[in-house]
């Protein structure tokens, strides 16, 4: 048992176009991947929407921390398949599987590329209220603490002889408790920490803040965001016009 799939969330200043991208461009874009899975319940459409990722996160140099978050995700695809194997199709599973695959690949690359800084810029920009957006670029940060929090009490766990690697669905799930008990302990005093912190400070004394620096949309954001309208349309068109498209679009597994 491994939380590791949770640092594929964290930020990782690189120098890269995807990297340099606003901020709002990125949450957009994931925004119009989503959309994008959400549209189709079918296996080839899916499978096309998954590699068009690819290229982005070749060139956003992401490669191995995108594997991370596909792979943490290995646990969920056995309920997956069972469950709507069972009450609809395998096909349908297998379309559930690359839908959650687009989603979290889409929010994963925007929390890999994103600082939290500029997380809470851009959506006061937005016109968010800044104690909303200071309190989701809060959150954004912990991932990743609590990520290698959990896994030192595991570790813990492991060196006072408690046996974590059993077999079976049972013995997995009990396992949990040993690890979930201690870690929900140690968020809430760093939430008490957190909260005595900024009152020490007096977090939200003035309704009116200065900020050190300012985002600007440029000229690649506009050009990236053109593309995903483009891609978006396009997604909706196919949707609408599915059925007159060829065949192989609506392949399905036998079964």
């Amino acid at each position: 048992m491994s939380l590791e799939f949770l640092n594929a969330f964290k930020f990782m200043k690189k120098k890269t176009f995807l990297h340099n991208l606003d901020p709002r461009a990125k949450l957009f874009f994931s925004i119009v991947y989503t959309i994008s899975a959400m549209l189709f319940t079918e296996i080839i459409p899916l499978i096309l929407i998954f590699l068009s990722l690819i290229p982005i996160v070749l060139f956003g140099k992401l490669f191995k921390q995108w594997i991370k978050s596909i792979r943490g995700l290995s646990f969920l695809i056995f309920f997956i398949v069972l469950l709507n194997t069972l009450f609809i199709s395998l096909s349908f599973a297998i379309a559930m599987i690359l839908r959650i695959y687009i989603m979290v690949s889409a929010f994963s690359i925007f929390f890999l590329t994103v600082d939290p800084n500029d997380l809470a810029l851009s959506l006061i920009s937005m016109r968010l209220p800044y104690e909303f957006a200071f309190s989701f670029s809060l959150a954004f940060r912990f991932v990743p603490t609590i990520a290698n929090e959990a896994q030192n009490i595991l570790d813990a766990q492991q060196s006072r002889g408690y046996e974590l690697q059993k077999k079976g669905l049972v013995n997995q799930i009990k396992n949990l408790f040993p690890l979930l008990i201690p870690l929900i302990i140690c968020s809430i005093k760093r939430a008490f920490n957190v909260a005595e912190a900024l009152e020490s400070r007096a977090f939200g004394c003035r309704k009116k803040r200065t900020y050190y620096y300012s985002i600007k949309y440029s000229i690649k954001d506009w050009v990236f965001t053109f593309y995903l309208l483009l891609f978006l349309a396009f997604t909706i068109f196919i949707r609408i016009q599915f059925n007159v498209l060829p065949e192989f679009l609506m392949w399905s597994l036998p079964v």
